[in-house]
Order: structure tokens, then sequence, then C-alpha cells
């Protein structure tokens, strides 16, 4: 089955049209937005229904709400900042489900947007029992005649305005869902080649699925960030007090008898930088991954970085390559000093002729720390974890209740 879209709705024109985007963005402590990107991501699919005559509900989830309004929470700067993007007044709905809500969607007009409340400020949006978040979405229905679902972030989460809603309603993918279903299908399906595939990030168990469902797919892994450590240990080399999963170092002595065997050139980091402490002034030094205990901190180094010449061994290894998938950064990219891995690899991904694929999450947030814009790379997804399910082969629920399977 293939994945509807915004033309399987037909004429909208003065329908009411419920859009589930994912404008869960990081706030400061101030409550303004430090990265407008998810907000941005949205503007395609909000524009095109604009232009169309919609009225547009806008609605999304922020932040890990209890069931319960939290104004820590609140959609408020949202719904500012994307009026200042569409160049238009966006209305905002104080609650919910509620009277207000009621009476900011009764008021709009054709081509109006308007943004609901934090979604999550309602129990019935994440409850476990399905029948609470029907009744959640039931609510939610009664504001619109068709669902566009563009949330990719959410689309592995069975939540009332991701599932039970496109089942209630005439329901189709936006434009930012349709793509990134687009361009990750082609990761799992058709890639070109020479592909590699860099992994960073902490933990080997948060990438166990991946590494399972793209092993056998690529002609390169590249494996970086404090999960590496996991795979030196299990290559017999002494760490410091390096991150290690001690339960996945088995695991990891799998994947590299699997690739070997495969053929698949796996490249670790051949050197670290060592660090005295988990600090960003923390003194540090280069150190080979014979020898990572071979530094003036001893057995009591701690890895925070991939090295110099690691970071340039997988610099050449992506520009070389034709699809190139990258998720988790390299080293402690908050750091400064710790950044460097992140951000070679990060520039070489900028500097292939080939699909280059950010996936999301901590990445995209690197990426946009270290100075690259979006716009660099063939695509960065919007969902960290979605993608990542994606890649894996899961049924995601969300793009299930779409016609995708």
């Amino acid at each position: 089955m293939t994945l509807r879209t915004l033309d399987s709705l037909g004429d909208l024109a003065g329908r009411r049209v419920f859009v589930r985007c994912d404008f869960n963005v990081p706030l400061d402590g101030d409550g303004r937005i430090t990265d407008d990107g998810r907000v941005r991501a949205a503007l395609p699919t909000l524009k095109a229904l604009v232009a169309a005559g919609a009225q547009v509900v806008a609605a999304s989830h922020l932040g890990r709400p209890k069931g319960s309004p939290d104004p820590q929470y609140s959609l408020a700067p949202v719904a500012a900042r994307l009026g200042e993007l569409l160049g238009s007044p966006v209305a905002f709905a104080t609650d919910t489900v509620g009277s207000a809500a009621q009476g900011v969607v009764d008021s709009l007009e054709n081509g109006q947007v308007a943004v609901l409340e934090n979604l999550r400020f309602n129990a019935g949006e994440t409850s476990k029992d399905d029948a609470e978040r029907r009744a959640f979405a039931e609510q939610l229905a009664a504001f619109a005649d068709v669902m566009v679902s563009d949330g990719f972030g959410v689309v592995h989460r069975k939540q009332a305005s991701v599932y039970e809603l496109a089942e209630l309603l005439p329901s189709a993918a936006g434009e930012l869902v349709a793509h990134e279903v687009g361009v990750l299908d082609k990761l799992l399906t058709s890639p070109e080649r020479p592909y590699t595939v860099v992994l960073g990030g902490s933990k080997v168990s948060d990438k166990l699925g991946v590494i399972d469902s793209l092993l056998p797919r690529v002609e390169k892994l590249l494996i970086g960030g404090g999960m590496a450590y996991t795979f030196l240990a299990a290559e017999g080399h002494a760490i410091g007090k390096s991150l290690v999963e001690t339960d996945q170092i088995e695991t990891a002595k799998r994947y590299i008898a699997e690739a070997a065997e495969k053929g698949v050139e796996l490249l670790l980091p051949v050197d670290s930088l060592m660090a005295e402490s988990f600090s960003a002034d923390a003194g540090f030094d280069n150190a080979a991954s014979d020898d990572l205990e071979g530094t003036s901190y001893g057995s009591d180094a701690l890895g925070l970085d991939i090295g110099p010449a690691t970071a340039e061994q997988f610099a050449a290894a992506i520009r070389s390559s034709k699809t190139v998938f990258w998720n988790g950064p390299m080293g402690v990219f908050e750091f400064p000093a710790f950044s460097g891995g992140t951000k070679v690899v990060a520039e070489a991904l900028t500097q292939t002729d080939g699909l280059t694929v950010v996936g999301g999450g901590d990445s995209a947030a690197a990426a946009r720390t270290l100075g690259f814009a979006d716009d660099q790379f063939g695509h960065v997804s919007t969902g960290g974890g979605a993608s990542l399910e994606f890649l894996e082969g899961k049924k995601l629920p969300g793009l299930e209740v779409l016609g995708w399977a």
C-alpha cells in the first residue's frame, strides 16, 4: 500500500483541516524558541493548505507535561513564531478542546491558521487506554472535516492525535511526512552506492535495531561517539573510564564478525581525545586506540571525542560515498574542545555529491550548533526516534493508519 497524500483529500477550499504538526521545539528559561527548525519544517504543508483556502487548525505537543496544563510547555511562543514565518496572524487557543479552542476554531475564515494549546495538556493524548485516547480524538475530530498528519517526529507513537484521529477523519500525510518517508524508504530499498552509515551517540543498545537492519545493506559502517568504546573494548582495548556497556560487548563482537563475513568495512576510532574528567574545560590528550590509557591520565582517562586521525578517516569514507546516513554525534559536541570530530563528519556530508541524510535528534542539533544549515545536507529528518524505527523496519502506527505498510 502507498501513503495517502494531500491530493487524496480533494478540494479543501472552505473546509476545516486539522494538521498534526511537530512543534516540539527547545525553549530557553524565558520561553523563547532557541531552534525553530521544526516550525519551519511545517511551512510547506501549512502554506499549501492556506493557498487552497482551507481553515487550518494546527496542533502539536511540546515537552513532557503530565497530562494537565503546565505554563512552561505552552505553545504560545510557537504560535507567535509561526505567524512571523507565515507573514500573517495566527490565532492561539489557550486550551485544546475547551471553550477557548472552540471559539478560535469557529472564528477561522478561509486561508487562516490557528494553533491549539499543547495536546499533552490532556491526558487522553498519550493514555495507554485505547478508549481514553479515542475519546480525546473524537473531541479533536469535532473541530475538522479532514486530518493531515505532518508530525514525523511522532508517527512511531500510537497517540490520539496521531492514530485515532486519523481513523476518525479522512486523513493523509502532509508534505513533510511524505518527504520523510520517501527519503528514508530509499535508504532501505534503493540507495546509490557506495552506501555508508555513520553512527554515534552514547549507547550501542540504542542502535541495535538500526545496525541489524542496515549492516547487510551498506558498504561501510562507521562507529563513533560513546558507543565506540564498547566496540573497542570488544576488540580487547583498554579504554580507561570511557563509557562502556559491558552487557553489549558480546553484541559488538558479533557485529564485528558479521561485518567481516559480509564484506562490510567497519571503521572504529583509531584515536580518541582522552580527558581527565567530563567537563568543558577538562585537560585532554590525543591517544591511539591501542593505547588509550597511555596518557598522563592513565586508567582514569575518559574518551570524549574521536581523534583527528579518525575524523579524517571517517570524512574520507563519507566523501567517497553516494549515500550517507548519519545518526549520533562523534563526541560531546556541547563542549567546544570535544566537538571537532562531529564537525568534521558534518562538514564531510556537505562535501559529497550524493544523498546525505541526517537522522534528526542530537545529530541535527549538533549540526546546527556547529554552524551548519539544514539546506547544506540532502535531508535533515525531523524525527530522530521515528527515523531510526523506520530504518529498523518497524511498523509505525502513524504511517500505517495513512496507508503505509
